[in-house]
This record gives C-alpha cells, sequence and structure tokens, in this order.
C-alpha cells in the first residue's frame, strides 16, 4: 500500500459477541490491504459480553445463552470460518422433550407442534394442557381466511394468538415458551417482530396451520430431492437439522477464536466512553470523549451496544434519534445452574426441561436439563440443571444474593420434580438489562431509527435489539455493520 494512502480510524464500541464480529471483519479487511485502523473499545475489562463459559469438575456450565438457531446459519458459518467446524455440537434432538408446569405437574409438551402451530390431530385432542374449547378453536382455525386490509399493522403476541387459537393456547403453551426466550410479556410483545413468520403466514393464508403443513411439506420435498444442502451436523430424525447448536467447549470457544484475531494494541478494556459528538474539522467525521478525559477522532463508529447506552452517547448527535434508541426497553435476567452427583441424571424425566406458565406462581421461568439437551455438558450419568429467573414478570430476582437465590430455586425443584439431591456446586449469574424486548410498533420503531441513522453517515448499529436476539443474529448485524463501514456507506 502507498505510503500516501491515509488510513480509515474505525472504532467498535461493544466487546459483546456483536462487537467482536464487527472487529474481527475488519481486522481481516486491513490484513487484507483495506486502509483502515480499527479499534475495540469496551467499558468492562473484559470481552465476550453476555456470553461465559466455565469449566468445573468435568461440567460446561453457559453463564449466559447456551446455544443457537440451526436454521439461522450466520453463527455455525463463523465458527466454521474460524476453525471450529469440529467442535459444532448439534442438541440431543431423537430424546427431545420439554414439558410445561400445568397444575403443579409437568405435562409433555404435544408432539408437533411447531412454537404455538399444532400439525398433529390426536397429540392436541389427548393433551390435558388445553380444555375442550380451545381444541375447538384449533379445528376451526384451518378455515381462517387471509385478513386483507384488516390485518392490523402490528398487535400484541397476546392478541395474535387468542385470535386463532384461543386464551388457554397462550396462557398455558405460547407465552411460557416465549417468557423462556424473551423474558418477556407476550401483552407487549410484537408479534410482527417476534413471530414474522407467522405474521407473515396470516398474511398469506389466514390459518398458521394450513401454511405450517405446507412449508413442511415443501421442505419433506426438498430433502427428498437433495435440493437442500445442510451446514450443521444432523442430529434429527430424517437427517434434519438439529433445532438448536453449540459448540462442544462452550460457546465461550467462539467469542476467544474471535479474540485470537484481534491485535492486542487495537484492543482498550476498561475504556468508558462519555459520549459522541460531530467533528467538523481535521477530516474525521466524530469524536468520542471518554471518561479519562481523552478524546479520540474516528471516520467511522460502529456501535454494537445495549440501546440505553447507544441512546446516551448519541444525544448530541441527533436527539431524536437518541430518543428513539431510547423507547426500546430491555429485560433483565439471572441463571443458577447446579451440578449433581453420578447416577442423578436417572432421577430426573427425560428430555429438555420444563417452562412454567405465570398462572403457577413460580419464580422459576424455566429449567433446562443440560445434561440432556446436549452430549459433553456433565460427566456421564452426572447432572447438569440450568435455571431461569427475572424477565419482565419478576426483575427483582436479580435483587437476591446467591445465599437466598440458590435455596429458593432448590426448593422449587424439590417440589415441581421430587429431586432431593444434594448439589455439588451452584453457579449464579446475573444479567442487568440484557435482553431487548420487541414491544409493538418495533418495526415501525426500527424503520424510523435507520432514517434518522442515514442522517449520519460514519455512524452503524449492530446487536440484539433491532432484527433478532440470537448469537446468529448478532453475528449477522456485527459483520453487516463492519462491511457497511468498509464501504464509508
Amino acid at each position: 500500500m502507498p505510503a500516501s494512502v491515509e488510513r480509515r480510524r474505525i472504532a467498535v464500541l461493544g466487546g459483546g459477541i456483536s462487537g467482536l464480529t464487527a472487529a474481527y471483519t475488519l481486522a481481516r479487511a486491513r490484513r487484507a490491504g483495506a486502509p483502515i485502523e480499527e479499534l475495540l473499545i469496551e467499558a468492562q475489562e473484559r470481552l465476550g459480553g453476555v456470553i461465559r463459559t466455565e469449566h468445573i469438575e468435568g461440567f460446561v456450565i453457559e453463564a449466559g445463552p447456551d446455544s443457537f438457531l440451526a436454521e439461522k446459519p450466520e453463527a455455525a458459518a463463523l465458527a466454521r470460518e474460524l476453525g471450529l467446524g469440529d467442535s459444532l455440537l448439534g442438541s440431543n434432538d431423537r430424546e427431545r422433550r420439554t414439558y410445561i408446569l400445568h397444575h403443579g405437574r409437568l405435562v409433555p409438551l404435544p408432539d408437533g407442534l411447531m412454537l404455538l402451530v399444532p400439525t398433529r390431530l390426536w397429540p392436541m385432542v389427548a393433551t390435558p394442557l388445553l380444555p375442550l374449547r380451545s381444541k375447538l378453536a384449533m379445528a376451526a382455525e384451518w378455515f381462517t381466511s387471509p385478513p386483507g386490509e384488516r390485518q392490523p399493522a402490528d398487535e400484541s403476541v397476546a392478541s395474535f394468538v387468542t385470535r386463532h387459537f384461543g386464551a388457554a393456547m397462550l396462557e398455558n403453551i405460547a407465552d411460557p415458551l416465549l417468557a423462556g426466550v424473551y423474558g418477556g410479556d407476550s401483552g407487549r410483545l410484537s408479534v410482527r417482530s417476534v413471530l414474522p413468520r407467522f405474521w407473515e403466514m396470516e398474511r398469506k393464508h389466514g390459518s398458521l396451520t394450513r401454511a405450517t403443513l405446507q412449508a413442511m411439506r415443501r421442505s419433506r420435498e426438498a430433502l427428498t430431492n437433495g435440493s437442500e444442502v445442510g451446514t450443521g451436523p444432523r442430529s434429527s430424525p430424517g437427517g434434519a437439522l438439529p433445532l438448536f447448536m453449540t459448540l462442544k467447549g462452550g460457546l465461550a470457544q467462539l467469542t476467544d477464536k474471535l479474540i485470537g484475531h484481534l491485535e492486542p494494541s487495537h484492543i482498550h478494556l476498561g475504556r468508558r466512553v462519555l459520549g459522541i459528538e460531530p467533528v467538523s474539522e481535521g477530516g474525521a467525521r466524530y469524536a468520542l470523549r471518554c471518561a479519562d478525559g481523552a478524546a479520540h477522532k474516528f471516520d467511522a463508529i460502529v456501535l454494537a451496544l445495549p440501546t440505553h447506552e447507544a441512546c446516551r452517547l448519541l444525544a448530541a448527535v441527533n436527539p431524536a434519534l437518541s430518543g428513539l434508541l431510547g423507547e426500546i426497553p430491555y429485560s433483565s435476567s439471572m441463571t443458577v445452574s447446579l451440578g449433581y452427583e453420578a447416577g442423578t441424571a436417572a432421577e430426573l424425566p427425560p428430555g429438555f426441561g420444563f417452562l412454567v406458565p405465570r398462572k403457577e406462581k413460580r419464580r422459576m421461568l424455566a429449567c433446562t436439563f443440560v445434561h440432556g439437551k446436549f452430549k459433553h455438558r456433565a460427566p456421564e450419568g452426572k447432572a447438569l440443571l440450568r435455571c431461569f429467573l427475572g424477565g419482565s414478570r419478576d426483575p427483582e430476582v436479580l435483587q437476591l444474593s446467591d445465599d437466598e437465590a440458590v435455596p429458593m430455586v432448590r426448593q422449587e425443584i424439590r417440589e415441581i420434580l421430587g429431586f432431593t439431591a444434594e448439589p455439588r456446586f451452584a453457579r449464579v449469574h446475573r444479567w442487568p438489562s440484557s435482553m431487548a424486548q420487541y414491544v409493538v410498533g418495533h418495526a415501525e420503531r426500527v424503520s424510523a431509527i435507520h432514517a434518522e441513522l442515514e442522517k449520519h453517515p460514519g455512524l452503524y448499529l449492530a446487536g440484539n435489539a433491532y432484527s433478532g436476539i440470537g448469537i446468529s443474529d448478532c453475528v449477522r448485524t456485527g459483520r453487516a455493520a463492519a462491511e457497511r463501514a468498509l464501504d464509508g456507506k
């Protein structure tokens, strides 16, 4: 590269999976000859964000997310790109069973239920989770016509599910499923943003049941014709992709590999940024004001931060943009992981774990039987349980000390499962304001955010607050933001 070519300086704010992916993408481009200098700035003293893995006595404990959806390919593709293809691990779908706590006892989710849409008749007829009127509503749903102009621009998940399948489906199945994923309130969550596939199905077909069965038929035909090429390990019947994927040594393998591809001198930990200001001279576009008094100028900035942090930093750049970002709410969560001695796994029900509806009046939202969901997570015969608490239902639970939280969780496990074994260890992890909530109107809000952002070339957003909350979504948005910064668009 000629010495006269001036390097563009690009800052990535935030060292979670989105920011690490962005910084990695920029570093690769620089090594390939792009005239840039990238810097990763993180306020905490560690990188990885909510991804954190611990190894204790042969157990693999995930403090934050434990997996990603196999049908979204970005995380698995990044793992392969980083040389981790042999570490990809699919969920044990042949043994998959999820329970709902119903009137104090565990009831399996009906077979053939695709999130909230029934695809098999007899399991829905036989399940005690739904009363007769709900089963009749499901039968009638088959005849639902497309809404046409009557379809609202958006509505709550609760309203959508109730319209199609009745209140019991919402209360006993859909609400606990979404609480376990989003930690949110189905009465506030946006169906258009949280369940976009179903929202689109209603627009085109009316009946979700008819549309889902048609999609399943097309998928089977594609597999039969050999036109669908998988992107990951296949552990499900029929050679289909597993529902979930992870890494054998834990998801921190992914973040550690990303960190290993960055120049240590380009990483700034424990550096709190106070604000971003436009620059009108000297060639750079923006200046970062840091808590230590330093000011750094950059041509482009990727904000891979929660929106409440991005809102604060952009207040001086664009108050309207800052206000829109501040309107996206977040929920908090806590995980309690418990590891048990050999022989204890056999004392627990088979399957992946259970979900807890609000009406059961428990503090747990869900409990994963980690040893059943994935291999290599616990030594043979030993059990690993991971319990989820908090969300919009119970944010106060994060205020409990470890000495209060662990006995409370153990008591609920004892009452629900009749499982009295003493754990060898317990680990508690708290994640305040970590999960973006896609409330009604989210799609319009994100569109308005992007419209305001277009007024400020060189500013880019990434993370779980905009178009998906999973690891693959974060990888996708981090990479896309970095590529736009490289293009100068």
